[in-house]
């Protein structure tokens, strides 16, 4: 029960709630606006129900962002996508940083535009002190690619099989002091896992919400907080 945390009504609070973020095109769809423009729209809530969450008293929020089976989209979306994802990371770092919350992402460099990896490198840098909170974007990510990265990083450095145990196979993990995520939220209706960090989702509860993403607001977060509050972690007991 280490990740359980107690907010101020001493109400159990996920330390690490995650979010796959989905519907943004059949949002756009129903709304009779331009497909990409549900992407801009999803994004403007992340924020809005990401420093929500740090507000609530949860320490880490982590978003699916983008995976490596996205690239298989069209031109045209993947590169509105990396503009919007350029804008973000060069625009919203500052009022990010006032708030006192550290950014990271998690992912790999292959195929990102230079200026991206630059931008994703300077917020990093910028926010890597601040302590009210962590917000934790899987760009370019694969949850079994993070795996098999860990374990090619494992065998370089020669560790013998007797010395290895889940606890020291985790400090090989993309930014390896994230905890594991206790709360794991699907938009869309969509009961899939699609790859989402999955050494760390191992107990994590789950909860699949009908709304698409943009539509998800600060009280469907209460109303899965007060879920979560209600349910009995095992860990296997």
């Amino acid at each position: 029960m280490d990740n359980l945390i107690m907010s101020d009504e001493h109400t159990p609070l996920p330390r690490h709630i995650g979010f796959i973020l989905d519907g943004h095109r059949r949002w756009a769809k129903e709304h009779n606006i331009p497909l990409l423009e549900g992407h801009r729209q999803g994004y403007k809530n992340f924020k809005k129900i990401g420093l929500a969450a740090l507000d609530r008293g949860v320490e880490v929020v982590s978003a699916y962002v983008w995976s490596k089976e996205n690239w298989q989209r069209s031109a045209e979306e993947v590169s509105y996508i990396m503009r919007l994802l350029l804008w973000v990371a060069e625009h919203e770092l500052e009022d990010i940083h006032k708030r006192g919350v550290r950014i990271c992402f998690l992912g790999n460099d292959d195929k990102l535009d230079p200026k991206i990896l630059k931008a994703i490198a300077n917020a990093e840098e910028t926010t890597k002190d601040n302590r009210n909170g962590t917000l934790a974007l899987c760009l370019n990510y694969s949850g079994q690619q993070e795996i098999v990265d860990a374990a090619k990083a494992i065998m370089q450095e020669g560790i013998p099989a007797d010395e290895l145990t889940p606890d020291r196979f985790a400090e090989y993990l993309y930014t390896p002091d994230l905890p594991p995520v206790d709360l794991l939220i699907r938009s869309s209706g969509e009961q899939r896992i699609s790859g989402f960090m999955l050494w760390r989702i191992a107990y994590a509860e789950l909860m699949f919400v009908n709304k698409k993403w943009p539509d998800f607001t600060e009280q469907d977060l209460q109303d899965a907080l007060d879920e979560y509050a209600g349910r009995q972690r095992r860990f296997g007991a």
